[in-house]
């Protein structure tokens, strides 16, 4: 069986892939919370939000980036929105945001 570090090494992924890697992967857990804390079904959202369930799926499933647009489509009718704030500057030093 293959580690985890042995599969980095094979990416060669940098630091800043990484975590932009890990933000989205946390973008998509806080969406699939927010739809299960609000009672929704994948279908019901997609219904509420006007977009094919299989967006949805796929998108929770990381088969692809979510696009700024469909993150609106999806944010919007749950009662949330995306918002920039700056990074702490304890943060900035090689970590992800």
């Amino acid at each position: 069986m293959i580690s985890w570090e042995e599969v980095r090494k094979e990416l060669n992924t940098t630091t800043e892939e990484e975590c932009i890697i890990e933000f989205e992967k946390e973008l998509i857990r806080t969406l699939v919370e927010i739809r299960e804390k609000q009672g929704l079904s994948q279908a019901e959202l997609a219904l509420k939000c006007n977009i094919k369930q299989s967006s949805i799926a796929r998108m929770e499933k990381s088969i692809h980036s979510p696009q700024i647009d469909s993150l609106l489509k999806i944010l919007v009718p749950l009662g949330y929105t995306l918002k920039i704030v700056p990074i702490k500057k304890s943060k900035i030093r090689n970590e992800c945001y």
